[in-house]
């Protein structure tokens, strides 16, 4: 009888280094970020690290703004 493969649950983690990270958020914000990803032939996952990104260089890497000048 050959070995049977161990069952796994869940999708394949993404290539590269990638850690998961679980959030909330509205239904309707997700539905519109996953039918944008799809239209754009990305993943959810993807549209939401580079929205995250652009966010971060805005906002100086999430660090509280020097607002003296």
């Amino acid at each position: 009888m050959p070995d049977r493969k161990q069952a796994t649950r869940g999708r394949k983690p993404p290539e590269g280094e990638k850690k998961q990270f679980l959030t909330s958020m509205d239904p309707d914000v997700t539905r519109r970020i996953k039918a944008a990803a799809a239209l754009r032939d990305k993943t959810a996952s993807l549209v939401l690290e580079e929205a995250a990104k652009e966010w971060l260089d805005r906002h100086q890497d999430g660090k509280k703004e020097d607002r003296r000048s």
